[in-house]
């Protein structure tokens, strides 16, 4: 075995290794695609947001996701108050794209079955002289990334 799990820390063994990978550092490690890393951000939004749906109390259930009450503002010294959270339901219909040739968009409508739901989660921050709004897959993101929220 490449790695040595003790005490929820990983023991490197010195092997010669098939990859090129710097040696300094953890290989837990995502390789995932832009787009397998938006699919995995989308599916654990929605289970973020389902939790949410259907939490008793939906102040602790963000206190436990490590959700901020307060963030820095961009515009001013005060800080940015979490006063709401805001849920969206969107249903895609069908596509468009460019077509080759023309300033005409190339539409193809979906058919009854392949209509999709597609529901996403904002919070709201405000303060006397700004509002954000952060989008629940930037918050996941950044907690993936490392960056806390």
């Amino acid at each position: 075995m490449p790695h040595d799990i003790v005490n929820g820390h990983i023991g490197h063994h010195h092997h010669p290794h098939d990859h090129n990978h710097p040696h300094d550092h953890d290989h837990l490690h995502s390789h995932l695609k832009p787009e397998d890393q938006a699919a995995e951000l989308q599916v654990l939004a929605t289970q973020f947001i389902d939790g949410f749906v259907q939490a008793a109390d939906k102040a602790s259930y963000l206190r436990l996701a490590g959700v901020p009450f307060e963030r820095p503002g961009a515009g001013s010294d005060t800080a940015l108050k979490l006063v709401d959270v805001e849920l969206k339901t969107e249903w895609q219909v069908g596509t468009a794209s460019p077509s080759f040739g023309s300033r005409e968009l190339s539409y193809l409508p979906f058919p009854g079955e392949m209509v999709r739901e597609r529901v996403n989660m904002e919070l709201v921050y405000v303060s006397m002289d700004e509002k954000s709004l952060l989008d629940i897959r930037q918050f996941l993101k950044d907690r993936m990334d490392g960056q806390g929220g």
